[in-house]
């Protein structure tokens, strides 16, 4: 699973996700992309998940570019604990994906295989996302 080597600070806030993304919004490296179209916190089980299943469909053909990384630390306290003394303990990593952002990208393979790839990758994720080329691609 992905997670940062080492991060400032050990617990994070839990945040909100506002607006839309204006870093990440476009395919800078493949010819095909998955975008995000609403937001939510992806775990980096979820972003595994979705990889693996795009290489498998796509038969290690072709190459994947994951525009994501989860650096952001959830706790959780431990279960039948009273309310109170304190934050929980490190539970897993997350990012929050605005609406618009990449969140894979690939290259190498035709359309059809990488529509179907990405389909597969979707149902992994806990979000809502859509396919994007690049203009001018077949």
């Amino acid at each position: 699973m992905l997670q940062p080597a080492r991060t400032k600070y050990r617990k994070a806030f839990k945040g909100k996700i506002y607006g839309v993304a204006t870093r990440g919004a476009e395919l800078n490296f493949g010819s095909f992309g998955l975008k995000a179209i609403e937001p939510n916190r992806v775990t980096s089980k979820e972003i595994e998940a979705a990889r693996v299943a795009l290489t498998r469909h796509m038969k290690r053909a072709g190459r994947v570019w994951l525009r994501i990384f989860p650096n952001i630390p959830v706790t959780k306290k431990p279960i039948e604990v009273r309310m109170g003394k304190g934050k929980g303990g490190l539970e897993y990593y997350v990012f929050r994906v605005k609406p618009g952002r990449i969140i894979f990208e690939i290259d190498g393979v035709d359309e059809m295989i990488a529509k179907e790839a990405f389909e597969r990758a979707q149902a992994k994720l806990s979000i809502k996302t859509k396919m994007v080329k690049r203009l001018g691609t077949q």
